[in-house]
């Protein structure tokens, strides 16, 4: 399987990240696709009309994006039911879970470009204020409600983690350990996983 992206992009990490636990980390292969916001990728866009990383391309030739659908499909492959237990409110559990770390890497991802990519004279102060406010509401909701589903790794903990470090790597809420004790420790516990330390991205 042949995975397409940088582990830079916090989509593409939690991708690796579930391949590695899951058990299947030495059957994905990483193939470097590196995006700029205003531009399109040829060889991206033959295999997805959206044109966006991460793309996975299937044992049986077949693409699929994006990463929810990419994480759910390793653990399908590897037969985990930890990862993303069968059963149906610990299933919806994750998966929700997995959404709200999805919604705080979008607004992640979204603040990088507003603040260091998009021109100077072109950027728009009461969006980032406003992605920035979602970013600490997604950590306050994570702290408060989800620290019980944060204890053992799974797709929705798998991304929290991912889109904290990278949080961190692009100091995008430099302050935001503070009064946020339990989410803090979950992320020193989780960065010491072997499937965290050799996705670190290079930068």
């Amino acid at each position: 399987m042949k995975l397409h992206g940088d582990l830079i992009s916090p989509f593409v990490r939690m991708c690796m990240v579930t391949a590695k636990e899951a058990g299947l980390g030495a059957r994905v292969q990483l193939v470097s696709a590196v995006l700029k916001p205003h531009e399109v990728n040829d060889a991206l866009a033959k295999l997805s009309p959206i044109g966006k990383i991460p793309i996975l391309e299937t044992d049986h030739g077949r693409a699929l994006y994006d990463s929810r659908v990419i994480m759910e499909y390793f653990c399908h492959v590897a037969g985990n039911k930890v990862l993303l237990p069968d059963e149906g409110n610990k299933h919806f559990h994750v998966l929700t879970l997995l959404a709200l770390a999805q919604g705080m890497g979008d607004a992640s991802v979204s603040l990088r470009y507003e603040t260091a990519t998009r021109p100077a004279s072109a950027q728009w102060p009461e969006y980032a204020t406003r992605l920035q406010a979602r970013l600490a509401a997604c950590m306050d909701e994570l702290e408060h409600h989800w620290q019980d589903s944060l204890t053992m790794p799974n797709l929705g903990s798998i991304a929290a983690a991912v889109v904290l470090g990278y949080i961190d790597l692009r100091n995008l809420a430099p302050q935001w350990r503070q009064n946020r004790p339990q989410l803090a420790a979950f992320t020193e516990t989780f960065a010491k996983r072997e499937s965290f330390t050799d996705t670190q991205p290079k930068t």
